[in-house]
């Protein structure tokens, strides 16, 4: 049986069950979602882009 579900659904529950049982501080969770966001437009986003792609392909199963 395969199920498929969308990426963000999948972080939404994680981050959703992550802040539930974690309890950090509102001014990490800021931090780390404004510093992700500024990280997406510098010269590091190829090099985040491919290393997420080849990690979905190692789980998945589908490597070259």
């Amino acid at each position: 049986m395969t199920l498929e579900l969308p990426l963000i659904l999948v972080v939404a529950i994680f981050g959703y069950f992550g802040i539930k049982m974690l309890r950090p501080p509102t001014w990490l969770i800021v931090v780390l979602l404004l510093g992700g966001f500024l990280l997406a437009d510098t010269f590091l986003a190829p090099a985040i882009e491919s290393g997420t792609r080849n990690g979905v392909d190692v789980v998945n199963g589908t490597t070259k």
